[in-house]
């Protein structure tokens, strides 16, 4: 390919990438120069519409540069057999409560994590307010707040608790057997273990779906390709001019099974199972926390606990942890 086309590509690319940053986040062109520092500092919800741009572009752009028809490529049947097939399969292999989840997971991934590292001050925050509202009032206080959370003026005020049921229902679950005592720690212990263990294992389930219809779409695209080529044979005396435009749309089909698979299908996937995995550890700074607690360990130092559980990306300083979760300025 000349260098002028090249420089073509990279141009194109690079201003798909930085109107997404500049129509989302305001960027301006100065700086967009240091794209790679403001991408760390935001979140992440544009890396999967980036990605897509990237993928459509880099493909598409470089086989246009090369001479090729997008009229060639756009073949509405061989997407009807292909995303039907695959349609069909993920009806077959999933429940609807499944089916539901996965779309929601999937549209999920466009709008990016909530979890940052506010998230897991505010969570230190809320054990904290908890543990010393135990250690202040008696475990007796906190029955009117674990039994009724979404009225609590206590947990009203930490949002992303309370908009989450699995989180919220952890923590109030966890701090009611603190309540009713007579459960040793490493009991206790045992039971949030096989708690996360089951949310995790459930977590898992609609990235493994697609993961296996990503994994059956080079398969659907021979397929495609295969009644493509009995469609050829058919019309084997006609002018060479039409044969080879019916050999070409059959190879379109092996072409879009494997572009969608690795292109979309499986990079969604892995997306989803890295989310299930980011919010897993969600539960374990609460397990940390909680568990020290009810060895009877100060406050602050019991936050400790779960703070050291905390993804480096996200861990505060301890310095920074204490002023949050007192209140200081």
């Amino acid at each position: 390919m000349p260098i002028n086309e090249l420089t073509i590509a990279y141009y194109v690319i690079s201003k798909n990438v930085y109107f997404l940053y500049s129509k989302f986040y305001g960027y301006t062109s100065d700086a967009l120069q240091i794209l790679p520092y403001n991408i760390g500092k935001e979140r992440k919800e544009m890396f999967v519409i980036i990605g897509f741009v990237v993928v459509i572009v880099s493909v598409f752009g470089g086989f246009v540069l090369e001479g090729g028809s997008l009229a060639v490529i756009i073949q509405p049947v061989e997407f009807l057999i292909i995303g039907g097939a695959a349609i069909g399969a993920l009806f077959i292999s999933a429940p609807a409560s499944l089916l539901k989840e996965i779309m929601g997971k999937t549209m999920g991934t466009f709008k990016g994590s909530s979890i940052n590292k506010q998230t897991y001050l505010d969570l230190l925050k809320l054990l904290f307010d908890v543990f010393q509202l135990s250690r202040k009032e008696g475990l007796i206080a906190l029955e009117g707040h674990i039994e009724n959370p979404e009225n609590s003026a206590l947990f009203s005020q930490y949002p992303q608790v309370i908009n989450n049921h699995h989180r919220l229902h952890f923590i109030c679950d966890t701090f009611r057997l603190v309540v009713l005592g007579g459960i040793a720690a490493h009991d206790m212990e045992a039971l949030m273990d096989c708690d996360i263990e089951t949310h995790h294992h459930e977590g898992t389930k609609p990235g493994m779906i697609l993961q296996k219809i990503g994994d059956s779409m080079p398969g659907l695209g021979i397929v495609a390709a295969v009644l493509g080529i009995v469609i050829t044979m058919q019309a084997i005396d006609g002018p060479p001019e039409v044969i080879g435009h019916k050999v070409a749309v059959a190879l379109v089909g092996t072409f879009l099974g494997i572009y969608l698979s690795y292109g979309f299908i499986q990079p969604l996937a892995t997306n989803i199972d890295m989310a299930n995995d980011e919010e897993s550890k969600i539960f374990e700074t609460i397990k940390s926390g909680m568990i020290a607690f009810a060895k009877g360990l100060n406050p602050i130092i019991a936050v400790e606990f779960a703070r050291r559980t905390i993804p480096s990306e996200y861990r505060p300083e301890f310095q920074e942890m204490e002023k949050h979760v007192k209140g200081k300025n």
